[in-house]
């Protein structure tokens, strides 16, 4: 059964600096791409960033250079390091498989203050 658990998210001020987890079960890191999601307020979620079976990342324009995605495959857990975050980067964070399972965990609120 696939399931997603996000964590560590919190309010910070423009600047500042997150480290998302996500505990994930029923997902084959090994054979699949994993990647964080967000959705602000009023907006569709979108990715945020990618890492491949093999490690390799990728990132979305808007947070490359702050953001730092890695996993550990024998854990199963996906994680996220956010720096020199802005107001924009305000939303519910969550972490799926690329293209995503279907199935969304209830995400971590990222609130960030200017």
């Amino acid at each position: 059964q696939v399931q997603m658990v996000e964590s560590g998210g919190g309010l910070v001020q423009a600047g500042g600096s997150l480290r998302l987890s996500c505990a994930t079960g029923g997902i084959a890191y090994k054979l699949n791409t994993m990647g964080w999601y967000r959705q602000a307020p009023g907006k569709q979620r979108e990715w945020v960033a990618a890492i491949s079976s093999g490690g390799a990342t990728n990132y979305a324009d808007s947070v490359r250079g702050r953001f730092t995605i890695s996993k550990d495959n024998v854990e199963q857990s996906l994680y996220l390091q956010m720096k020199r975050l802005k107001p924009e980067d305000t939303a519910v964070y969550y972490c799926n498989s690329i293209p995503d399972t279907g199935t969304w965990g209830q995400g971590t609120q990222v609130t960030v203050s200017s």
